[in-house]
């Protein structure tokens, strides 16, 4: 199925399935996948994450900021992505995207002080192959040297973690996808 759809319509078609969860069924994957990852040996390890807040019903992972952790959030800066840290009582606004997104004086985080990235996903397929929203912001973070050796998990539900995705050179595989069931490694 996915060898004959290009990115765009894989793109449509998933996101229109996962608009289509009931709130409910949402809420129960989103939290059976945090659960995933607070037994993920990686996360528990884990001082400084890199994550995401949740949009157009993205797995939502807010049940994880409350721990002890620092936390890092984008904001989309021109054609990159600013890591900020955030703190659970800190405000937040609303980015060029529709986004949730740090202030933009909350302070910076260097990749030397990052432990792990929890990258959001439209799909993922077996090799660790991401499709995002198309705007290229991860695969040119994770191509760049000083960011490539973080791990990183690509946040998923089930029904969107595929066999094969199509892909193109610029393309940077993950190390691991993980889904409300289980948490994948991806050879690269």
């Amino acid at each position: 199925m996915t060898q004959q759809l290009s990115k765009t319509q894989l793109r449509q078609m998933l996101l229109q399935k996962r608009r289509s969860l009931p709130k409910e069924v949402w809420r129960e994957k989103s939290d059976r996948l945090c659960c995933q990852l607070q037994s993920f040996s990686l996360f528990t390890r884990a001082k400084t994450i890199l994550a995401y807040f949740s949009f157009r019903q993205e797995p939502d992972l807010s049940s994880l900021f409350t721990d002890n952790r620092r936390w890092g959030f984008p904001r989309c800066v021109g054609q990159s992505l600013a890591w900020h840290l955030w703190q659970s009582e800190t405000s937040l606004e609303i980015g060029n995207y529709g986004i949730k997104e740090p202030l933009s004086d909350a302070p910076m985080i260097a990749p030397t002080e990052i432990d792990l990235i929890l990258v959001p996903t439209v799909a993922c397929d077996r090799r660790g192959y991401r499709l995002g929203y198309g705007g290229g912001f991860y695969d040119r973070l994770l191509g760049s040297p000083e960011w490539s050796k973080i791990p990183t998990i690509g946040i998923v539900f089930d029904f969107a973690y595929l066999p094969q995705l199509p892909t193109d050179s610029w393309d940077i595989p993950l190390d691991y996808v993980a889904t409300e069931t289980t948490i994948f490694y991806s050879p690269k």
